[in-house]
């Protein structure tokens, strides 16, 4: 590796000899969760509803239902009172409003399990549960077990943290 005279005077002495040495550059993972709803709007939900993921991971969050706006809007007393349910190290998020065809990124760094929900639609189901990491991972904090604010039919529609470790992966109806 070779550096310019401007690139060496910049860094000093001492840190050439360390740029000398090769680096891996860390990639940023990055996941895909839609936004989808049937043509007539009957039936709306994310894609995929269970998501397993590695710490560093960075989520999108796409609409790709052309007849709603949806929120990605994660558990948290900071945003509008709901009880907490990502990991309390976690910084909770909310895309606002997303118009068909945007998306919104966060990264998650935190171990453990985030439930998450769109806020017009929640009382249909349109929840999702991300798994960051895996119980053994330091810091891991598992799913609530607060059930006060939440319909046991929406609570019932997020699919289970083993199962979501087993397949990496849980569509809406179940499936991989």
């Amino acid at each position: 590796m070779s550096l310019t005279r401007r690139q060496v005077l910049a860094l000093g002495g001492g840190a050439v000899a360390t740029l000398a040495l090769p680096r891996p550059i860390p990639a940023s993972p990055i996941g895909e969760v839609e936004m989808v709803g049937t043509a007539r709007g009957e039936r709306i939900w994310f894609a995929p509803r269970g998501l397993a993921v590695a710490p560093g991971t960075t989520l999108r969050f796409v609409n790709r239902d052309s007849g709603n706006s949806h929120t990605a809007t994660t558990y948290h007393p900071d945003l509008y009172g709901r009880p907490r349910r990502i990991p309390a190290a976690a910084e909770p998020w909310d895309s606002g409003f997303l118009l068909p065809g945007e998306s919104f990124q966060v990264t998650l760094t935190i171990p453990g399990v985030y439930d998450y929900y769109c806020i017009p639609h929640e009382m249909a189901a349109m929840i999702g549960r991300i798994v960051v990491g895996g119980p053994g991972a330091p810091e891991w904090e598992g799913p609530s077990e607060d059930t006060d604010d939440m319909m046991p039919e929406v609570r019932a529609a997020l699919p289970s943290v083993d199962a979501i470790l087993s397949l990496g992966r849980i569509g809406e109806d179940g499936s991989q």
